[in-house]
């Protein structure tokens, strides 16, 4: 006998096991979805319920202790059953439920990498272009600073030359003499 008990424990845990939705795709064998065979043991055992309960009105116990016995046994373990499959049903639901937020946490995790890895390589181009930006602007700097030292050298050597031609000028006054300016002094000629 025990045997068989041993038999039907194993048969039903497999069948609790094929409702578990991580495990059902390996054990499943009909095409029915997980939930359903455990709400077909809850139907099943509703009606052995059921037809316990219209057998006391049925049937006289009475005058068969052994059959009160018998019914007692035969009502305990379609109860149990009844249990049994509302219990898996309840855990089938939520082992699904678990199932599918882990895989979503799983996917969030996922993508937040994907988005921090992102965020990183802009900061760490952002930084590169600030970088540049700085040299850039150090470059334009000593530039423009040499191009007034440029500007400033010029202006020193025409207020150089501006001077000297004025010096001269003031020579050729002194040697010719006071000039109309608007008569030029004629040439010599080469006669």
């Amino acid at each position: 006998m025990s045997l068989q008990w041993t038999a039907v424990a194993t048969f039903l845990y497999a069948g609790g096991l094929r409702r578990a939705p991580a495990v059902s795709p390996y054990l499943r064998a009909s095409g029915a979805p997980p939930g359903a065979s455990g709400a077909l043991g809850g139907q099943d055992a509703v009606r052995e319920i059921q037809k316990y309960d219209d057998v006391t009105e049925k049937v006289n116990l009475q005058n068969n202790p052994g059959a009160v016995e018998h019914f007692h046994m035969k009502l305990f373990r379609a109860q149990r059953n009844l249990y049994l499959a509302g219990f898996s049903l309840l855990l089938s639901f939520l082992l699904r439920r678990l199932v599918t937020l882990i895989s979503q946490q799983a996917s969030l995790l996922a993508s937040n990498a994907a988005f921090r890895k992102q965020a990183e390589g802009a900061s760490d181009a952002a930084k590169r272009y600030m970088e540049d930006n700085d040299q850039l602007k150090q470059v334009a700097a000593e530039k423009a600073e040499s191009e007034a030292l440029a500007m400033r050298k010029q202006a020193q050597g025409l207020t150089q030359e501006y001077d000297r031609l004025l010096e001269e000028h003031g020579k050729l006054q002194v040697s010719h003499g006071p000039m109309n300016p608007g008569i030029l002094p004629a040439e010599p000629s080469s006669e």
